[in-house]
């Protein structure tokens, strides 16, 4: 979990009722002070049309639910116990209370210098990597969750003395609204705080000036705020027109990150490799390669193919969690379609996102790899027939039946879809027509239980191609997560870079991505407000007044199972079953 945009330090148990009714749906959930417990905290979870407050401990030594998993942060508790639809978390009475949506607090800030959950190590990577003498940031305390910590980088790791590069300020966020750095003037918000100080640079105790000379923009935003976030980066440019900032500046800062990702392309290099190549420089990272099975030991090279597995969470363990995986491959050359095919039935893919036409240009970009209407052709040891085709707006889909004839198993369906509407040189005009085709090639991919990872290509395999899989992964993201989730245009291209060279190729592309999402969200926005004008006004009064029976004894809790503590307000938010300790 990237953000920890669920804490709400400001409000209570009415208003985050208030909050997780009009603003959330079933399982969206966040966690805020606790009001009865100083220094706990509470999780409170919208199910159906009424909202559980469940009690989180601090102990001094670890976080728990009063009973059951311990962990060292608020956040890993939260971690754990969200998108669980199976749920280790339940009632008294064994009914489960599902994390699917968390709600998100507002940012105490607009400013870029905010960058809202990051751990200091975290920070100072960061700062040490993109930054220079002066670069500073503002992140939320990960040990005094509410707090906030200023970032600096003082000096540069290679001219360091014995101070450590990176200072670390805690900022207090106090009860009556005022922040602090531990004593001394108190401010009104943290740009005030952020402003003075550099104006007038903290000391530190040693009588090193903290200096704050230029902020470190995050490339972080919440999903809701996509629309001001691309109106900034189109706007900034010098007097002469030319981008300097913005889209441009981003875009520069990732290019040049390039240098720390040349991981070992031995596999394509070699000298029976080098003909599958369709660009000589265009290969595939040994780490991530697929890797054809079933082929002939004997010959050298069988098992190459350019492509390469790309994963939307790296850290996702095989067959656990929501993340996509896609195989992002080059277009086919004459002397590769068989191993192609192979590719696309050892991986169970069944479907084949084509993002170039044939020859464009004069110049092929891809050769031909599947058979005409109702024709079919043997690639190698595979056998594909095309039983349908049909037109749709700016692109075609084909249902093809792909097996090998000297293997028992049935034919496979496979649909490939050819986008048409994607200039050879720039991108689209406009984002809607790819957002409908990932629409439709989605549903596909849905609609078929069990299938492999879906194979994206254009003709490199690494510009449209890369372009189109960033769109999907943040896409599918926000279908998760709401729009209340973060987005980060710039950490997401360097996660598939990671796993493939070169992906998003261009500003035009980079830029292309930005708007993809922004008109994703405001069709959700579009229609999130028609489907609440729609809905009835629900009565937040939701929630029954029953009062606890002290002596009446809990029932208990499925075996390994522990047992959700509500928070007594009262009798107000006595919405479990059972009655709380």
């Amino acid at each position: 979990m990237t953000s920890r945009r669920w804490f709400h330090p400001n409000i209570g148990g009415v208003e985050a009722e208030k909050l997780l009714l009009s603003r959330g749906q079933h399982g969206s959930f966040l966690v805020r002070p606790s009001a009865s417990c100083p220094g706990g905290f509470t999780l409170s979870v919208r199910r159906q049309d009424e909202v559980t407050h469940i009690k989180i401990q601090n102990t001094g030594d670890y976080y728990d639910l009063y009973g059951g998993e311990k962990f060292a942060t608020l956040a890993e508790l939260v971690q754990h116990y969200t998108g669980q639809r199976a749920g280790p978390l339940r009632e008294r009475s064994g009914a489960p209370v599902e994390l699917r949506h968390p709600l998100g607090c507002q940012d105490p800030t607009s400013e870029r210098w905010y960058h809202g959950h990051l751990s200091g190590k975290e920070a100072e990577k960061l700062l040490m990597e993109k930054g220079r003498p002066g670069s500073f940031l503002v992140r939320e305390s990960q040990s005094k969750p509410g707090d906030f910590v200023l970032s600096v980088l003082t000096q540069l790791p290679a001219t360091a003395d014995h101070r450590p590069p990176v200072t670390h300020v805690m900022i207090r966020f106090q009860p009556d609204g005022k922040y602090d750095v531990g004593g001394g003037e108190r401010f009104d918000s943290l740009g005030d705080l952020v402003e003075r100080y550099k104006k007038n640079p903290m000391v530190e105790k040693s009588g090193a000036v903290v200096p704050l000379k230029q902020p470190l923009k995050a490339t972080r935003v919440n999903a809701a705020s996509m629309e001001s976030r691309v109106q900034e980066l189109s706007k900034a440019a010098d007097a002469s027109g030319k981008a300097t900032q913005g889209f441009w500046e981003e875009f520069e800062m990732l290019q040049q990150q390039e240098c720390r990702l040349l991981y070992p392309r031995k596999e394509g290099q070699r000298l029976e490799n080098k003909p599958k190549n369709r660009y000589k420089n265009i290969l595939p990272f040994d780490t991530t390669r697929v890797v054809l099975h079933g082929v002939d030991d004997s010959v050298p090279g069988a098992d190459y193919i350019n492509a390469n597995y790309i994963r939307s969470d790296l850290e996702e363990k095989a067959g656990h969690g929501l993340g996509k995986v896609y195989i992002a491959t080059q277009g086919c050359l004459q002397n590769t379609v068989s191993a192609f095919w192979m590719m696309v039935l050892q991986e169970n893919t069944r479907v084949i996102v084509m993002t170039t036409k044939e020859v464009e240009r004069g110049r092929n970009k891809c050769f031909r790899y599947w058979p005409e209407l109702r024709g079919s052709r043997e690639y190698g040891c595979v056998h594909v027939c095309s039983v349908a085709e049909y037109q749709a707006q700016g692109y075609c889909v084909r249902e093809l039946q792909v097996w090998r004839p000297d293997q028992e198993e049935p034919p496979r369906t496979v649909k490939h879809y050819q986008y048409f509407s994607w200039p050879d040189h720039g991108v689209p005009a406009e984002p809607a027509g790819v957002l409908s085709f990932l629409d439709e090639v989605n549903r596909t991919q849905r609609s078929t239980p069990g299938a492999g990872p879906m194979v994206v290509h254009c003709s490199a395999g690494i510009g449209r191609t890369g372009t189109i899989i960033v769109i999907d992964i943040l896409v599918d993201l926000m279908r998760r997560q709401g729009l209340d989730c973060d987005i980060d245009v710039p950490k997401t291209i360097q996660l598939v870079r990671r796993q493939r060279s070169g992906m998003v190729q261009t500003e035009a592309q980079y830029k292309f991505v930005y708007l993809a999402l922004q008109r994703y969200i405001q069709r959700e926005q579009l229609r999130l407000r028609e489907q609440s004008e729609t809905r009835e006004e629900s009565d937040y009064q939701n929630v029954n007044a029953v009062s606890a029976d002290p002596g009446r004894s809990p029932g208990p809790a499925p075996s390994g199972a522990p047992a959700a503590t509500p928070e007594t307000s009262g009798g107000m938010y006595d919405n479990l079953l059972s009655p709380g300790r």
